[in-house]
């Protein structure tokens, strides 16, 4: 559903007379995918929670942990709808002719409402994912420091977040008008629905192209882009560092936690890509190749679904990991632990140390 699959659901409506590799693999995937979704999605939602409460404390609000906070919001809007949706038709997974009560128009209707969702939310957390790869690069490069700069940048993050969710569902208005539902006869003189969405219908195939490079490539180039231009500037900035601290005569102890963020936030982005970049190429590929999609991409559907709601649920790992400020907060507000009181830096250019970057989406390094 995340990786825009409405022509079919799990081609159940197909004759299922193939039997490639990736067939097999669907078949077997989809036993267990409906109940490790269900665990995803309940672990992302409630440790999603624990973000938003964290990252919105007062002495924790920073343009980048806005930022953080919304694309918070915004896994939570594409996990909750999926539990009832993975527990009606996965668990278990049964096709039509067997259960055709599980393909009543409420039901259908509900999956329709779960695609268009699923795609709004996920092309809104690749664009927060990019302005949070902006914002942290311009904060890098900027000389600004001190409250008022950091007021401002809060104040233009709190705008581009705004214009992120509202373009979003602004630009998938003629998606959510290409799908509709249709009935088919069922056994035992029942009536089993569908989602219709014809593949061959030109303005289909244009919605298609749209998601494809708006919500996947266009926002993994920026990605690549910002990034790219981040680490360049902390290298650039370590070096000029050591540099004048080896002319004074001194070592610097932040070197190696620099390093290894540099080198962190190198494989989260490299991480984020093979998610992300992958599917909006096989998107366009399926809009192109005649039968693709139905011999490719739908049959690869539910593990993409499944690797898009692990990327939605682990942030909360990555902070943990990361940033010993979110580790500190989180243990105080939870487990109600003191740890020993430990100054942070609050510099207005070096207090966001919680910059991590996501794609699907979303996901990004700390300093």
């Amino acid at each position: 559903m995340f990786n825009y699959s409405f022509y079919s659901f799990n081609d159940t409506f197909k004759s299922g007379n193939e039997h490639s590799g990736l067939r097999e693999f669907e078949s077997s995937f989809s036993i267990f995918h409906g109940y490790a979704s269900i665990v995803v999605c309940i672990f992302g939602v409630c440790t999603n929670v624990f973000n938003i409460t964290i990252l919105t404390r007062r002495d924790m609000r920073t343009p980048t942990n806005i930022i953080l906070s919304w694309l918070a919001v915004a896994d939570i809007m594409t996990m909750l709808p999926y539990i009832p949706f993975a527990i009606h038709f996965y668990c278990p997974n049964s096709p039509p002719f067997i259960a055709p009560e599980k393909y009543s128009y409420k039901w259908i209707l509900y999956m329709l409402f779960v695609i268009n969702s699923a795609a709004t939310t996920h092309t809104i957390s690749n664009w927060l994912g990019v302005s949070l790869s902006f914002f942290r690069f311009l904060q890098m490069r900027s000389t600004s420091r001190g409250p008022l700069a950091k007021e401002r940048r809060i104040t233009q993050v709190k705008i581009v977040t705004v214009i992120i969710f509202l373009t979003s569902c602004v630009i998938l208005v003629p998606n959510y008008l290409t799908n509709e539902i249709e009935s088919h006869p069922g056994p035992r003189n029942t009536t089993i629905y569908r989602v219709k969405s014809n593949e061959t219908d030109g303005l289909v195939v244009i919605n298609f192209v749209i998601y494809a490079v708006v919500a996947k490539v266009v926002p993994c180039l920026f990605m690549i882009v910002f990034s790219g231009s981040l680490v360049y500037t902390v290298s650039y900035k370590n070096r000029h560092r050591r540099k004048r601290l080896a002319a004074a005569g001194k070592k610097s102890k932040r070197d190696t936690r620099q390093t290894t963020t540099t080198r962190m936030l190198l494989v989260v982005i490299v991480l984020f890509l093979l998610t992300e970049l992958p599917q909006g190429i096989m998107i366009l590929v399926s809009a192109s190749i005649p039968h693709f999609y139905d011999n490719v991409y739908s049959l690869l559907g539910d593990f993409m679904d499944f690797i898009a709601l692990l990327n939605t649920a682990i942030n909360f790992v990555l902070y943990c990991i990361m940033s010993q400020q979110f580790r500190y907060r989180f243990i105080q507000m939870y487990l109600r632990r003191k740890r020993p009181h430990q100054v942070l830096e609050d510099t207005g250019n070096t207090s966001e140390r919680l910059y991590l970057k996501k794609s699907l989406g979303k996901i990004s390094g700390t300093y």
